[in-house]
């Protein structure tokens, strides 16, 4: 690729598919950049001494992208080096070991990468309307519980 052509890009995707942590690695890769970082969320088995069984996501769509692109804006004001964001999130049913949420973010060495892909991470968690419903085994039945995250928009 040449590098001229290697302008910084974010990719943005909310999905009901399964994610796949080869395509969103493989769309921040640059010729100029020794640092890719990923961070992948997946459902785990257990919350708080009690059996997951899987997790569903819903989003406001429109305004997760928009507050999603306001996250790619300010990481590149913090670290000016990154070259690529890419920002996946799943909705619907995630199973128990699958991915929710993969985001990658590439740069020239790791310390920024690192600290972007952080940043992304946890502004998603506390700015994006995307909401989860934990679903559970007890001992009479499956039951649910939503938990809807802190919105505010920035």
């Amino acid at each position: 690729m040449d590098e001229r052509e290697d302008v910084p890009k974010d990719f943005i995707k909310l999905k009901s598919e399964k994610l796949s942590v080869d395509e969103v690695s493989e769309l921040v890769i640059s010729p100029c950049c020794g640092a890719v970082s990923l961070f992948i969320g997946t459902t785990r088995n257990n919350f708080e001494g009690k059996k997951v069984i899987r997790l569903e996501y819903e989003a406001y769509t429109s305004m997760a992208e928009m507050e999603i692109k306001k996250i790619c804006r300010d990481v590149r004001q913090k670290w000016p080096s990154v070259k690529h964001i890419a920002m996946h999130h799943r909705l619907g049913v995630v199973p128990v070991t699958e991915a929710s949420v993969i985001i990658a973010v590439s740069s020239p060495h790791r310390a920024e990468s690192l600290e972007a892909v952080t940043h992304c991470i946890n502004t998603l968690k506390a700015f994006v309307p995307i909401w989860k419903k934990k679903y559970y085994v007890t001992k009479q039945r499956h039951s649910a519980d939503f938990k809807y995250r802190a919105w505010r928009r920035t």
